[in-house]
């Protein structure tokens, strides 16, 4: 890799950090809103897409933390904590599979579909964990109400965004 190309990574890394730091801004003041909505995945996962697994994941390890560490929110334990675990994985998930499958369409929504699912999981596990280190508990309908059911607006739009912007870096990339 250049050090032009590792500039630019750079450079777009930090550009989707401040995003991830400033979209919950958006939702912010109705935490039920920023719950359906997920504001720090979409930039995480573009990341990931454009910048390479390595510095996706970085984001999204240190977004939440970076969040929680400043502005107290989310809460560190368990909640930002957890989100650092998945949101790495969505980043490390969406550019491995955008640099191991072709480059069709069909395998960009391939690669979104395995970092959404595959970090949805990671933050199963580490609620699960760190719930369980605490006493308390952390049930498959709990997992199924904060991975799947209260997230379904923000699933719906990571599906349609998420393609179109990578589509669009591509063609021009291309040009």
């Amino acid at each position: 890799m250049t050090n032009r190309n590792r500039t630019k990574r750079l450079v777009l890394s930090a550009l989707f950090l401040a995003l991830a730091y400033l979209l919950p801004f958006l939702t912010g003041q109705i935490p039920e809103i920023g719950n359906m909505l997920c504001p720090m995945h979409l930039p995480t996962l573009l990341c990931g897409f454009l910048c390479g697994w390595p510095w996706g994941l970085a984001v999204g390890f240190i977004a939440p933390i970076f969040r929680s560490l400043i502005l107290t929110m989310p809460p560190f334990f368990p909640k930002a904590l957890c989100m650092a675990f998945e949101l790495a994985a969505y980043g490390a998930i969406a550019g491995l599979g955008y640099k191991l499958f072709p480059r069709k369409k069909i395998f960009i929504y391939l690669s979104l579909l395995l970092a959404m699912i595959a970090g949805r999981l990671v933050w199963g596990a580490t609620m699960f964990l760190c719930l369980g280190a605490t006493g308390g508990g952390f049930t498959l309908a709990a997992f199924l109400a904060g991975a799947v059911t209260n997230a379904l607006p923000a699933i719906l739009i990571q599906l349609v965004l998420i393609p179109i912007l990578v589509m669009i870096a591509e063609r021009q990339k291309a040009e």
